[in-house]
């Protein structure tokens, strides 16, 4: 099954760069991370778009990137194999992976949720203390009958099962981004699939009282102009 073989890409020299990179990061790092973020780019894009709401809610908890644009779960895999870990224990683990397995070749539900399954196991096997924080894969396609959009519903159906409410838990954030007939809020999502800044403080705080919960963190207060989670 293709998402559950460990791959590393070869299609942009980037993504070996970054992974030197990380690699040089992790090893600075001396296991200091209290919060991992691990994805595709919609995690990556912390670095970018995001930049603002990681300095205020994940940088003072000692959080470390571990997002790469246009990884598929066989992909991340590869990296959580050969090093990117190295020796962090975090508390908390969020994990976000699947979109582009769907996306770039519709990939049937099941083979994706089986990826994401394995993404999994190998984190709990490498911290097996951590606590993992799994989101439902974010809405993308504009309309509810987008076929992507369907199809991403239907891994997320799949994936919650492997939230044991303790160790593991499941949330969705994507409601957020979201009008109330379902279609996805361009200003939010131009592309219909990345979020923009607006989109990052909607997920922060979306997640942070579970996330604080998790780590035993009093929950930060939205900002000024930011939405409670409650109105979300």
């Amino acid at each position: 099954m293709t998402s559950t073989q460990p791959e590393p890409r070869i299609d942009v020299d980037w993504w070996k760069d970054r992974h030197e990179e990380k690699l040089a990061e992790v090893k600075a790092a001396s296991g200091d991370c209290r919060v991992l973020f691990v994805g595709d780019s919609i995690t990556h894009s912390w670095e970018d778009y995001g930049a603002e709401v990681w300095q205020r809610y994940y940088a003072p908890r000692g959080a470390f990137n571990l997002g790469f644009s246009g990884d598929r779960t066989q992909h991340l895999l590869w990296r959580l194999q050969n090093g990117e870990l190295g020796a962090l224990q975090p508390e908390v683990i969020v994990l976000l992976i699947g979109t582009n397995n769907t996306g770039h070749v519709f990939q049937e539900a099941e083979e994706t949720a089986a990826g994401v399954e394995a993404v999994v196991e190998q984190l709990r096997q490498h911290a097996p203390a951590a606590k993992l924080l799994l989101l439902a894969i974010f809405p993308r396609g504009g309309t509810v009958d987008d076929p992507l959009r369907v199809r991403n519903a239907e891994v997320n159906e799949r994936i919650q099962s492997l939230a044991d409410g303790e160790r593991v838990r499941f949330l969705d954030v994507g409601d957020g981004f979201l009008h109330g007939d379902g279609s996805l809020r361009d200003e939010i999502m131009p592309d219909l699939l990345h979020p923009r800044e607006e989109g990052y403080r909607l997920w922060a705080a979306a997640m942070e009282p579970t996330l604080a919960e998790m780590l035993g963190d009093e929950p930060l207060a939205p900002m000024e102009g930011e939405l409670k989670f409650s109105e979300i």
